[in-house]
């Protein structure tokens, strides 16, 4: 087998398509020098990380597989090792992860492995054509980086649509002096799934970016328009609290009940939380931790147990509603980083998102539910103390309509909580595009995979920069952030990922303390594909 190191692959890089992403930084006399992702800048910064001295060396083979998602339901994909799920890595802050991708993919398919949330040394992001060429078939590229900051996180690949395959795994960085207090813990993956079932996420795209017709969904103008309201967190600053204002647990996936989409596009899906439309992309089915709710994964356990959920959303689409029934959950953390504690009854989690709750458990079989917010459909897990049958897939535990806060009403952690300070760069990031034509995009400009450094947003190190996510379109974005960690508002949550409602403005700061080039872009799949995204690069 052969193989390629770091070095050859960003070499490689400044060939790609034409225009390589590090040769691009002085490809005009006119455009700041930006900091290269293997340059000095950033091992300097990687100096910086605390480490324990040890290592966890790993082989991730990414290859065609058959996925069991119970039920007699098999879906042939592509995976780690042919787990869905991938095999869980789990580490202690400060320990280095020397993890090799073996790529095995069929039909010479590039790959790559993004480590999401990880604010890890640039050249190891996983982000082509940023940080390296997509790793080819028949290739191996290892990914060496100290994961420092303990969390909850997730690797996916970073090429194309891939992340709508079963190409993803948790990774757990625990805390070696962790503060809370827990008898048992679960990591949930949810994720939409209709690869080798209905078709492939590339038809997906492919129907897609046809867009509409005539049938306005957006502003598909790509040209600013008024947003009709400033909040300084994601959902809007909405407080669920006794139902979603007079609609029920169950939405449907149009008023009529009726979708007049094509075969992979779905129409009509609406949600409140979230703004408006709830989604672009039919999906068959719903899957906890792999499985479909007729065949469900089960946790068992004892009552009065405390455990500790961690739950992350690896979907391509769909945002999820989360409950378990008969508890209440208690938020302690979100993408990663603690918040101060607040009870709940659900949770409301994007792509790309993360949210650790604490659950006491009580006596019997409990429904734990991911309700696709908006499209009239679930998956489900079960947690098991004692007898008793398992819940009928339809079940709707009514926490699912209790009490659930958004992001905004969360508070970071003391400790966590940046210190005040003024911005010294503010970029307005305008989230621009619609269905009709399919051109999503970064302030009216699709991303250019071959030109990556064209325009990129500056930042300089020791910077304290607010980004204003400024929603234009009548769809909502999780925006993610590589490799920095900011925070909402003066005191929200610490975060990498967040939902911007439509017609609203998020506002996040961060410390420009990890050089390099870091995308920047919606966690829908498609919407990324589409291009938007953008590049925030470090000045040199």
């Amino acid at each position: 087998m052969n193989s390629m190191n770091r070095r050859s692959v960003l070499l490689a890089g400044l060939g790609f398509a034409g225009a390589g992403a590090l040769a691009a930084c002085s490809s005009s006399s006119s455009a700041p020098a930006l900091v290269s992702p293997s340059g000095s800048a950033v091992a300097a910064a990687d100096k910086k990380r605390t480490k324990t001295g040890r290592t966890h060396e790993v082989t991730l083979t990414a290859t065609q597989a058959r996925a069991d998602l119970g039920a007699g339901i098999t879906a042939r994909t592509w995976a780690f090792s042919g787990q869905v799920p991938g095999k869980e890595l789990r580490v202690t802050a400060g320990d280095t992860l020397a993890a090799t991708l073996s790529n095995q993919l069929p039909n010479q398919a590039t790959t790559s492995i993004h480590w999401h949330g990880i604010a890890l040394r640039n050249d190891m992001d996983g982000a082509p054509p940023a940080t390296q060429s997509g790793v080819r078939a028949g290739r191996n590229f290892t990914y060496r980086f100290t994961a420092d900051a303990p969390g909850t996180y997730f690797f996916h690949p970073h090429v194309g649509v891939q992340l709508d395959r079963a190409l993803y795994a948790p990774l757990i960085v625990e805390d070696p002096r962790e503060p809370l207090s827990y008898d048992e813990e679960w990591v949930v993956v949810l994720d939409d799934w209709l690869d080798g079932v209905t078709g492939t996420p590339d038809d997906v795209f492919a129907e897609l970016r046809q867009g509409m017709g005539g049938m306005h969904m957006g502003n598909d103008s790509g040209s600013p328009s008024n947003s009709s309201g400033h909040d300084m967190g994601d959902m809007g600053g909405m407080n669920m609290s006794g139902g979603m204002d007079g609609m029920s647990g169950s939405p449907s996936a149009s008023p009529s009940g009726e979708d007049m989409g094509g075969k992979f596009m779905l129409m009509g899906a609406q949600s409140r939380l979230l703004g408006g439309d709830a989604g672009d992309v039919k999906y068959p089915y719903h899957l906890v931790n792999g499985r479909v709710p007729a065949d469900p994964a089960v946790f068992r356990s004892k009552p009065g147990k405390r455990v500790r959920l961690r739950l992350i959303n690896a979907g391509g689409d769909t945002a999820y509603r989360v409950a378990l029934g008969g508890h209440k959950l208690t938020i302690t953390h979100t993408d990663g980083f603690p918040v101060r504690h607040q009870q709940v009854d659900a949770l409301l989690i994007g792509m790309g998102e993360r949210y650790d709750v604490l659950v006491t458990l009580d006596d019997g079989v409990f429904p734990l539910v991911a309700l696709a917010e908006g499209k009239n459909a679930t998956g489900m897990a079960v947690i098991r103390t004692g007898p008793g049958s398992t819940p009928q897939t339809a079940v709707r535990p009514t926490e699912l309509d209790g009490m659930l806060m958004a992001a905004s009403q969360l508070r970071a952690a003391d400790d966590v909580r940046l210190a005040a300070k003024k911005a010294d760069r503010v970029h307005r990031i305008e989230l621009t595009g619609g269905m009709m034509t399919y051109n999503w995009a970064v302030n009216g400009r699709r991303f250019d995979m071959n030109h990556p450094t064209a325009h990129p947003i500056i930042v300089e190190e020791g910077q304290r920069v607010r980004l204003d996510f400024v929603n234009t379109t009548t769809m909502w974005h999780p925006m993610h952030l590589h490799g920095h960690t900011y925070q909402l508002g003066s005191s929200g949550p610490r975060k990498d990922t967040t939902v911007v409602l439509p017609k609203k403005t998020v506002s996040v700061y961060f410390d420009a303390d990890n050089p390099g080039q870091w995308m920047l872009h919606c966690h829908n799949a498609y919407h990324g594909e589409a291009g938007m995204m953008a590049l925030v690069a470090y000045q040199s």
